[in-house]
């Protein structure tokens, strides 16, 4: 399992184990993260997900494809760590990262 620390707007930590193959949205969802809202259930068709990735874990989550940069100039208040928590997938080398959920979604 994978641990996952999200952020919400509060400053109120949630740490999650996530299983690999699922994704950072699913994990919120199933934990009740508070801010995550997921409209369109992960299909990468809205930026109701958004999320800042800690910039220590950029690089490794990587830079969001052309679909999803598309969905992020609808979120809240985007930044360059933005990413859509849909479309990150949950694996070994993500163990420890650190998401700060926005102050409200797109």
């Amino acid at each position: 399992m994978t641990k996952i620390t999200y952020i919400a707007f509060d400053g109120t930590r949630f740490d999650v184990e996530a299983q690999n193959g699922s994704t950072v949205m699913e994990n919120a969802i199933r934990n009740s993260v508070p801010g995550i809202e997921a409209e369109c259930g992960g299909a990468c068709a809205c930026a109701t997900c958004h999320v800042y990735v800690d910039e220590e874990w950029t690089d490794l989550v990587g830079p969001p494809e052309p679909m999803e940069e598309d969905m992020l100039d609808f979120a809240w208040e985007p930044q360059t760590n933005s990413r859509l928590s849909c479309q990150i997938v949950v694996r070994d080398e993500l163990d420890g990262l650190v998401v700060r959920v926005p102050e409200r979604q797109g």
